[in-house]
């Protein structure tokens, strides 16, 4: 059952209906139409981030993952974080006020810097401690490059894997390019070799990435979620579903 109801979707955030029912498809398709989780979104605002801002890009990614979330978590609301050489601000989306939303939020950001994933990663990581969070956590870190400390952020990532928190990366950009190498590197680390459960994926949105279609990227979100909460309750990291 959705956290959040479509007849208050339909009252909040007209605009969203259909991403709503395309979501609910999308995690009935997986086995998570009971799951509950809190939801994070993290934004790359390098300057070479710049034309996605400008084209809606942005804006449309953070409309979908709004309306995933209102059927894993009942608030109606996601954090933002938006991150370039350090981050650069924490912020939230809402249904009741998600137009326009991240265009207004990155109006007043400034400088776009450079590319570094630790400090995004360290927010989300005390936004959920100190927010007293018991369910996991489906963290949406979108980038369009790898970052200058990658060193840094392996780490941060292998720390990480003992918290309930799962990083899906979604790549702006050509498949093929060579910026993603990392990330793909990344979502491969050994298991448990370097972290105890495979808590990452990685997944290229194109250099268009409005032009994926709704069913696709909720199918692309969702696709190593399931078997990450499998693996992280084999190991006590999250709780273990009631029957």
């Amino acid at each position: 059952m959705a956290a959040i109801s479509l007849s208050k979707v339909e009252e909040t955030a007209p605009a969203l209906v259909s991403l709503y029912k395309s979501a609910g498809a999308s995690l009935v398709e997986h086995g998570l139409e009971e799951q509950q989780a809190a939801v994070y979104l993290v934004l790359d605002h390098s300057g070479s981030m710049r034309p996605y801002y400008r084209d809606g890009s942005v804006q449309a990614l953070a409309d979908r993952v709004l309306s995933l979330s209102a059927h894993l978590d009942d608030d109606g609301r996601v954090p933002v974080v938006f991150f370039s050489t350090d981050v650069d601000a924490v912020g939230e989306i809402a249904l009741d006020d998600h137009q326009d939303s991240i265009r207004r939020m990155a109006a007043g950001l400034g400088h776009m810097g450079r590319t570094n994933y630790e400090a995004a990663m360290d927010a989300v990581i005390d936004h959920y401690l100190d927010c007293g969070a018991t369910d996991p956590a489906l963290v949406v870190f979108q980038t369009d490059g790898a970052p200058s400390s990658r060193t840094a952020a392996e780490r941060h990532l292998c720390k990480a894997a003992k918290l309930p928190l799962f990083w899906q990366f979604v790549g702006f950009g050509s498949a093929r390019s060579h910026q993603f190498d990392f990330l793909r590197r990344l979502d491969e680390l050994a298991v448990p070799g370097r972290r105890v459960v495979d808590n990452a994926g990685f997944f290229p949105a194109g250099r268009d990435p409005r032009r994926l279609s709704d069913a696709a990227l909720y199918d692309r979100l969702l696709a190593e979620f399931p078997l990450w909460l499998a693996a992280a309750r084999a190991q006590g990291i999250v709780a273990q579903a009631e029957p």
